[in-house]
């Protein structure tokens, strides 16, 4: 038992990405997740283009790998009486209804610490448990759109747009597996008995944002749309479009810059008082990134690639996530997991003893019924 959660039970009402991620997390540093599921499944499990995958689609099985599933219907007092049992055996419950649904089920925080007085009990919601929005339902993109992040990227004057992956419900998850993870600390050291968790994901999206929310709290600056231009909005941290492929360079500092330009074949730019200095290129932008997409227009992304790196010059041509995958880096990093047949991503980080993993598959609806419905008789 070396994984930091191997010896704790986790009763998991959470369905489609944040509270499951969350719980996912869980799992991949030991903890024994059940996942109780309404008769009909977690909707992820039908979130595929193909009704063949239907049930256990790829979404699904990803963040669901190593758990168990149980499906209760919690408006039946035999599937209550089984949820609450579940709960008094647990050392952390995850959900994520409305708020007030758990409660009028009969299953809130404070009846599930009256079970168990020990519990971690998470909730995940659109706009928290407190507040003139706690009851405003809220999806991944609603929440994008709510908090600024669709008008970040893209040019000024462009329409808003989502971003391409459910980024919310993602952070979302991250954030809730920290703050359980942290309520688990504040109890092994006696600090608390129980702990109520309470996370919102218009709240985690703001600090996801930190590096454009921090400065304007602080200091009154609003966001600029910059394209592609990195966060120092230096006209050399840009994404450049090449002879074949498109290339992303971050030089910020002087001697990046001239070591940037010295492999372009532009080193008299600097002799030029527009762009000598880093205030001087910010100041004219527009006329210094029109300089460097000639050159860069010469050779392929590749070609580029090799020679700034040959500099110690940071760049990477623009791929897709299939080649991104595909990198022999990844495999060596440990990045990926053999389960069931099958490559999943771990959780992205590696212990020196104790590493995240699993090696069960995502349950089929319902896998574990006759296990804890009979305990329950």
């Amino acid at each position: 038992m070396t994984r930091a959660l191997e010896g704790f039970r986790v009763v998991d009402f959470s369905h489609v990405v944040a509270g499951p991620l969350a719980t996912h997390f869980l799992a991949l540093n030991g903890a024994r997740v059940i996942k109780v599921e309404a008769p009909t499944g977690d909707l992820l499990r039908n979130y595929a283009p193909s009704r063949d995958q239907w049930g256990m689609a790829p979404a699904f099985r990803g963040i669901n790998i190593g758990k168990d599933s149980v499906s209760l219907d919690l408006k039946t007092d035999a599937g209550l009486a089984t949820a609450k049992r579940l709960m008094a055996e647990a050392d952390i419950v995850v959900e994520n209804f409305r708020p007030g649904v758990m409660e009028r089920l009969g299953l809130g925080y404070e009846a599930a610490r009256t079970l168990n007085p020990r519990i971690i009990y998470c909730s995940v919601s659109g706009f928290g448990q407190t507040g003139e929005m706690r009851d405003v339902a809220a999806i991944d993109q609603i929440v994008q759109s709510l908090s600024g992040l669709m008008r970040l990227s893209g040019e000024e004057g462009d329409p808003a747009m989502r971003i391409g992956f459910p980024i919310v419900d993602t952070y979302s998850g991250l954030l809730a597996a920290f703050a359980i993870q942290t309520a688990v600390i504040q109890r092994e050291r006696g600090l608390v008995e129980s702990q109520n968790v309470d996370v919102a994901m218009l709240d985690a999206t703001l600090v996801m944002l930190a590096s454009v929310v921090n400065p304007l709290l602080m200091a009154g600056q609003k966001h600029m749309r910059t394209g592609n231009r990195g966060f120092s909005r230096a006209p050399t941290a840009d994404t450049f479009a090449c002879r074949t492929g498109e290339l992303t360079v971050g030089a910020v500092e002087d001697h990046h810059v001239a070591k940037m330009l010295k492999v372009l074949g532009l080193t008299d730019l600097l002799d030029d008082p527009r762009f000598a200095t880093r205030i001087d290129r910010l100041k004219n932008a527009d006329a210094m990134r029109a300089k460097l997409a000639e050159s860069f227009s010469t050779r392929d992304a590749l070609d580029w690639e090799h020679a700034f790196r040959a500099e110690g010059l940071s760049a990477a041509r623009v791929m897709d996530v299939e080649e991104a995958v595909a990198m022999p880096h990844l495999a060596e990093r440990g990045l990926f997991l053999e389960v069931a047949g099958e490559r999943v991503l771990n959780a992205g980080f590696r212990l020196a003893t104790g590493s995240p993993g699993t090696d069960r598959g995502a349950p089929e609806l319902g896998a574990q019924n006759e296990k804890f419905h009979k305990a329950a008789t």
